[in-house]
């Protein structure tokens, strides 16, 4: 198929790259995120051609944080940006002049992961992406699945906890409210109120107050031992693995793949997650246990993931 671009939408920039059948990176262009819906349809379309220069491209794939139909076409709801049912795919194709398709964002990069990062090997992995929020993707034989609508894997809004926190969505306990750096913000805040003798080094990192603790300094304490950081940390591994174990009811998947920005953490989060993983997967003495993995590809996931992606054939026919 030849080379193709994936572009990643991010809060304040947005990148795209040219990328070869083998999930290398030829070239990056960069450009501001605009604070309108049109005005990120010519960034985009900017960066696409700031990318393209000197190469022969055959399509474009974006990652889009939102819900995308099944036909990689329109964006029908994003939380983010003030798009709904925005008709993505026509107005980039009309500034760029190439094939393109739309990918919700987390799809993306589990798909990147699953072809070029961690999934290399398996057939069926589930990913979630462990960043301020929760997202997450589908492979199972080899397929991205994005479900009848296009809009499944979005696992951070299962329900967790009947009538819990309020989530962003407008529903109640959903899981980012509990796995997700937010989350993980709010626990090492209410643990340094209720006990600032166990956060010396943490709130040093900070303004010295509770409210000024950041994620930030809860991975820089925790490194160092200190008892809140790390306990926050367990508290989110808790809520993840127990999430996970009913990912498992469903997927049974060979693999479970972490990624997002909690996920460079590496093992002070890994490794609490595939205890609370175990401890909560029904029959877990007695069956085959899911590998629990960190992503490989960090933030080029997304992008690679897209533009691979813009290479599949549709998945409507």
């Amino acid at each position: 198929m030849g080379l193709t671009i994936g572009v990643d939408i991010g809060g304040t920039k947005i990148a795209a790259g040219v990328v070869d059948e083998e999930g290398n990176i030829l070239s990056t262009h960069k450009v501001p995120t605009p604070g309108t819906p049109e005005a990120i349809v010519d960034a985009i379309a900017a960066a696409v051609e700031g990318a393209r220069a000197g190469h022969e491209i055959v399509g474009v794939g974006i990652g889009a944080a939102g819900y995308v139909n099944r036909q990689r076409s329109t964006v029908y709801f994003a939380p983010n940006i003030d798009w709904r049912q925005e008709p993505l795919k026509e107005k980039v194709e009309a500034r760029v002049h190439l094939p393109v398709v739309v990918e919700n964002d987390a799809n993306a990069a589990a798909w990147g992961e699953y072809k070029f990062g961690a999934g290399k090997g398996h057939r069926n992995v589930i990913c979630i992406t462990l960043g301020t929020g929760l997202g997450g993707g589908i492979i199972i034989g080899n397929k991205l699945r994005r479900g009848h609508f296009g809009v499944a894997a979005e696992f951070g809004h299962i329900r967790m906890v009947p009538d819990g926190l309020l989530c962003g969505c407008g529903s109640q306990g959903c899981w980012e409210q509990y796995a997700s750096g937010r989350a993980l913000v709010r626990y090492a805040k209410q643990r340094a109120k209720a006990t600032p003798e166990n956060a010396e080094l943490l709130l040093s990192l900070g303004d010295g107050t509770p409210e000024g603790v950041e994620g930030k300094h809860i991975s820089m304490a925790a490194r160092q031992g200190d008892p809140v950081a790390v306990d926050s940390y367990r508290e989110l591994a808790r809520w993840a693995g127990a999430g996970l174990a009913d990912l498992a009811s469903l997927f049974d998947p060979s693999a479970f793949i972490v990624g997002g920005g909690l996920s460079d953490e590496g093992e002070l989060v890994l490794d609490p997650i595939r205890k609370s993983y175990k401890r909560w997967l029904v029959g877990g003495n007695w069956r085959p246990v899911a590998d629990v993995i960190a992503a490989q590809l960090g933030n080029k996931a997304g992008l690679v993931g897209a533009a691979d992606l813009a290479r599949e054939p549709d998945p409507t026919m």
